[in-house]
């Protein structure tokens, strides 16, 4: 089997006194879309917020392609083509939306093929494109900080929690946007709660409990599972639609 593009081992993570990660064992494989599910408080956010360099690792190891994150700064560790669009969004209001995703580009330029790629996805941010970002709707500041992660090629993505808060026919939006992200082999770890997106988008999926992984597998087979569901998560993933 091909080494995986991200793999954690034995990651413990520390916020002050609290032991949020306690040994987690992690492998996202090149060119999937890998779910990260579990309860609230499980340490999912916490998960990539350490893979970001955003809280420290206090043992294990964080291996990126071969490179070890651990001891790098969170810019060194976007430089190596990973991008991460937090679950408050992180959008700066004050700016206009151009000013956002020039923010997020390489050397401040936007490629504008890539550019028109992304309007297709988010017509949203074409027609709002000068005006500050506070204007936007809560679906159309996610969108913003989707595209922001995307503006630039990336080998990896992380991306928490994107359909909370949002109406169906957003998520749809949302949905059919990561499909096509999917389809340019960009390695994604996604935080989901919502099983329809779970379900149309994950290759495969890992389930955290109490700051561990305790399962691994094809998020088909695990969608296919009531009973593991139940077991894994104390309820069917179809009460989170």
């Amino acid at each position: 089997m091909a080494e995986p593009l991200l793999r954690l081992t034995g990651v413990h993570t520390h916020i002050g006194r609290y032991h949020i990660l306690q040994g987690v064992d992690l492998a996202v494989p090149e060119g999937e879309l890998t779910m990260l599910l579990g309860c609230n408080g499980a340490g999912k956010t916490t998960a990539l917020r350490t893979i970001m360099g955003l809280w420290r690792a206090s043992n294990g190891t964080l291996l990126f392609a071969g490179t070890e994150l651990g001891a790098l700064a969170t810019p060194d560790i976007s430089r190596l083509g990973i991008g991460y669009v937090p679950e408050n969004m992180g959008v700066f209001a004050s700016l206009t939306v151009a000013e956002n995703m020039t923010l997020a580009a390489r050397e401040r330029a936007i490629d504008r093929q890539r550019l028109d790629w992304i309007f297709s996805l988010f017509p949203a941010l074409r027609r709002f494109w000068s005006l500050p970002a506070g204007n936007l709707s809560g679906g159309q500041k996610q969108m913003l900080a989707i595209a922001r992660a995307m503006i630039e090629p990336r080998r990896l993505i992380l991306i928490d929690e994107p359909s909370k808060g949002l109406a169906p026919a957003i998520v749809d939006a949302l949905i059919e946007a990561m499909r096509e992200l999917k389809r340019t082999a960009t390695t994604i770890l996604m935080v989901e709660q919502n099983f329809r997106m779970a379900q149309a988008l994950g290759d495969g999926v890992a389930v955290m409990e109490d700051g561990r992984i305790v399962h691994t597998g094809r998020m088909a087979a695990l969608a296919a599972d009531t009973g593991l569901q139940a077991r894994l998560l104390g309820l069917s993933l179809g009460a989170h639609q």
